[in-house]
């Protein structure tokens, strides 16, 4: 993927379309000249939705195309026909792609599921024509209604990545090395900072046929969170993985106080963020020695797994591995459960609601 052609923000504006206008019109015919109202209903505006596509990675398709206006509705026309609605307009977007409203950044919707399909701006209605205002008090009603305008708005577009595991670290903490290793991916690998300018994913082959997601984000530095470095721009990707793998080099200075300032800018950025599970891995002990590991081990958090690899000599790329996968376990368990608990809660909810709605008469 070439490093121009990932768009991961947007600013669009969306149109709907009008709704038609009613007919006023009366049925003349040889015989019969002096008909009633059968002036026809006006065709609703085109709506315009969000649709999601999981082979899409970017919204460089969106890029250049600033305006996107769903047809008006047609109008009714005498006996009774309607107007033919306006051609609905269906973005597809990627999975993680949320839209907020470029004026107020109210969040309007967001997209995670393959073919999910989310209405973002509905049509105006059709007017309905003369037919329906005829009555006992007047049968040759004249007028008929115009078709309600469409909703006209700016958006803007954000793509967070969704991936299993983001690997998180300093620039040249040897992520993009790593994903080269665990996955099919080829980021650009070179021995300087920030070679990695957007975020890359990769697939990695697991025991039994079985496969998980790893997402290798730009680094970050010490106020990342404030905007330094590439900043703000990255750091929402992170948000959308389910575990999180922190990488360490062998060769840093202070192994721990490396640990804290990541935290330390995740935090900043959003505190969510430290509810996820963590996977600590210390890299590049190809240019270590064995003995520092219990040195490097003592440095860090007691309570989260502490994997030593190289990804030169493929040292504990399997035991990487099988922590990221147990982890990952763990995790959609606990989200599982949580939705269990969740559903009962509001089922709870939704019969307390029917009992007040409907008590029970004592004799």
């Amino acid at each position: 993927m070439m490093t121009s052609n990932f768009i991961d923000y947007v600013k669009i504006n969306v149109r709907s379309g009008r709704g038609g206008f009613g007919s006023s019109h009366f049925r003349r015919e040889k015989h019969v000249p002096k008909g009633g109202p059968d002036g026809g209903d006006g065709g609703r505006g085109g709506h315009i939705y969000l649709v999601g596509n999981s082979q899409l990675w970017t919204l460089l398709h969106l890029k250049y195309q600033k305006h996107i206006i769903a047809d008006n509705g047609k109008g009714g026309e005498g006996g009774r026909r309607s107007g033919a609605e306006g051609e609905d307009i269906f973005i597809e977007v990627p999975l993680g792609t949320i839209v907020k409203d470029a004026e107020s950044n109210e969040f309007l919707a967001e997209v995670t599921e393959e073919g999910q399909k989310i209405l973002l701006l509905p049509g105006g209605r059709g007017g309905m024509g003369n037919t329906h205002f005829k009555s006992s008090t007047n049968q040759s009603p004249r007028h008929a209604q115009p078709g309600e305008e469409g909703q006209d708005r700016w958006v803007i577009m954000e793509l967070k990545v969704l991936a299993d595991v983001g690997l998180v670290g300093f620039p040249n903490a040897g992520k993009s090395t790593l994903l080269s290793v665990l996955s099919a991916a080829k980021p650009e690998i070179a021995d300087y900072p920030f070679t990695t300018l957007v975020p890359h994913l990769g697939v990695v082959a697991y025991r039994d046929y079985k496969s998980f997601v790893v997402a290798d984000i730009p680094g970050i530095i010490e106020g990342a969170s404030e905007g330094k470095g590439l900043g703000l721009r990255f750091l929402r990707h992170i948000e959308r993985n389910s575990i999180l793998c922190f990488l360490i080099p062998s060769d840093a200075k202070d192994w721990g106080k490396e640990y804290e300032i990541l935290l330390g800018e995740l935090e900043k950025f959003n505190p969510e963020l430290l509810q996820k599970q963590r996977v600590l891995v210390v890299s590049k002990m190809d240019i270590s020695i064995p003995e520092m590991q219990e040195e490097i081990r003592a440095s860090l958090p007691a309570d989260l797994p502490v994997v030593f690899i190289s990804s030169i000599t493929q040292e504990g790329i399997q035991e990487l591995k099988d922590v990221l996968w147990k982890t990952l376990q763990e995790e959609n368990a606990k989200f599982q459960a949580e939705n269990v608990i969740a559903q009962s809660q509001q089922e709870e909810n939704d019969t307390n609601s029917l009992e007040e709605e409907n008590p029970i008469l004592e004799d």
